[in-house]
C-alpha cells in the first residue's frame, strides 16, 4: 500500500526483524505496542495520532489493539476496520466481546477466509457493519530461506518425512495423526517430525512412546525455523478437527513445494484442492489420513505432482498483489461511504 503512494503509520514494537524494511518504504513506525486490551496510554496514543496525522482508516487486527482502536475512534470521523481470523466467538451475551469486534464503534470486519466471512455475516449483532472477505497475501520470494538438516532429528536425507506443525492443543488433532503412524510401522523409510509445544507432556508423551512408530517419531518442540524444517519435509499434514480460518503453515508449506495432507476444516480446504496439490482427509479419521500419506509414500510420481502444483494458489488467489489491491479498493469505498 506504501508502493501505491498510501500513507501508513503503524504502532508496533520499536525494534522487529520488519522495521527496516518498513522504514525504506516510507511507513511511519511509532514504536509504543499496545500489551493491555485497554489501555489509556494506547488509546490517547492512538486518538493523538489519528488527529496528528490526519488518518483516514484505522486498522487494528488483534484482541488488544481492536478494544483500543474503538474507545480511542469514538467521536473522531475516522473509520474503523478490524481484523477477523477465526470462526468462533463473538458471541452477542459475552459482554467481553462488546469491547472487541461487537464494539459499537467498528465500522468494518475483514475476514481471513470465506469460512470466516461466512460465520461473521451469520451474527445478527454485526449486521450494520460491512465485512468483507481478504486473503492474506503471500510472495514466493518471502521463502528463500535453505531448506534445514534433519540430521539433527536423526533423519537421513532419503527419509519420507512427514512433518506436523501444531502446539498440542485437543482440537489440533495431535492424537488423530499418532493413531495414523500406527498404522504405518510397516513403512520403514517413513518418519514423523513435530514441531510446536506440548507433545512432550501427557496425554501425548504415553501415545508417543507406546507408538509402533516410536523410534521414528521425532520431537522439535517450539521451532523459530519451523518453515525451513517444513521445506525439508516431504509432506505436511494439518489434522485440525476444528476452528482453522486460514492455516498459515499450510502457506508456508505450500510456498516450499511441500505438498500438504488436511483434514476437512472449511478454512483448510479454501487452500488445498484435493488430488492437486494434496489431498483433504475426513475430520478425526486417523484411518483416511494413513491411506492418504501411504497414497504418497508409495507414489514418487504423485509427490512431484503435488510438489508441482503447490505454489500455484499462491501465485493466483492468495498473491500480495491481489491482496493490497483489495485492502486499497476496500478502505477507499470505506472512506467514501457516508454510513
Amino acid at each position: 500500500m506504501a508502493k501505491a503512494g498510501h500513507n501508513i503509520t503503524l504502532i508496533t514494537h520499536k525494534n522487529t526483524s520488519y522495521n527496516k524494511r518498513l522504514l525504506q518504504h516510507g511507513i511511519t513506525i511509532i514504536g509504543k505496542p499496545i500489551v493491555k486490551k485497554l489501555s489509556l496510554t494506547s488509546i490517547k496514543l492512538i486518538r493523538r495520532t489519528v488527529q496528528a496525522q490526519l488518518i483516514d482508516v484505522v486498522y487494528a487486527t488483534n484482541s488488544k489493539s481492536i478494544p483500543n482502536a474503538a474507545f480511542a475512534c469514538i467521536g473522531l470521523k475516522v473509520k474503523l476496520a478490524v481484523y477477523r481470523g477465526t470462526a468462533n466467538g463473538l458471541y452477542w451475551h459475552d459482554p467481553g466481546n462488546y469491547l472487541g469486534t461487537l464494539h459499537p464503534r467498528v465500522d468494518a470486519i475483514v475476514c481471513v477466509s470465506d469460512y470466516v466471512y461466512d460465520y461473521v455475516s451469520s451474527k445478527k449483532t454485526l449486521k450494520n457493519k460491512k465485512i468483507i472477505r481478504i486473503y492474506k497475501g503471500h510472495e514466493l520470494h518471502w521463502y528463500n530461506k535453505p531448506a534445514a538438516d534433519l540430521s539433527e532429528f536423526g533423519i537421513n536425507q532419503d527419509a519420507f518425512t512427514v512433518i506436523c506443525v501444531i502446539n498440542a492443543r485437543p482440537h489440533k488433532g495431535l492424537n488423530i495423526i499418532l493413531q495414523a503412524c500406527n498404522l504405518l510401522a510397516d513403512l520403514h523409510n517413513l518418519h514423523l517430525l513435530l514441531v510446536g509445544k506440548g507433545a512432550d507432556r501427557e496425554p501425548y508423551l504415553s501415545t508417543i512412546n507406546n507408538n509402533k512408530m516410536v523410534s521414528r517419531i521425532h520431537q522439535a518442540g517450539y521451532r523459530h525455523d519451523a518453515p525451513e524444517l517444513i521445506a525439508a519435509s516431504s509432506i505436511l499434514v494439518q489434522p485440525s478437527t476444528s476452528g482453522e480460518g486460514l492455516p498459515r503453515v499450510i502457506l508456508e508449506a505450500l510456498a516450499y513445494g511441500t505438498p500438504v495432507i488436511a483434514s476437512a476444516n472449511k478454512g483448510s480446504m479454501e487452500i488445498i484442492k484435493d488430488d492437486i496439490n494434496g489431498y483433504i482427509v475426513p475430520l478425526a479419521e486417523p484411518v483416511a489420513l494413513a491411506t492418504s500419506i501411504r497414497k504418497i509414500y508409495d507414489s514418487p510420481q504423485k509427490l512431484q505432482f503435488f510438489s508441482k502444483h503447490s505454489k500455484d494458489i499462491l501465485l493466483n488467489d492468495m498473491s500480495h498483489q491481489l491482496t493490497t489491491k483489495k485492502y486499497i479498493k476496500f478502505f477507499t469505498s470505506l472512506i467514501n461511504s457516508t454510513e
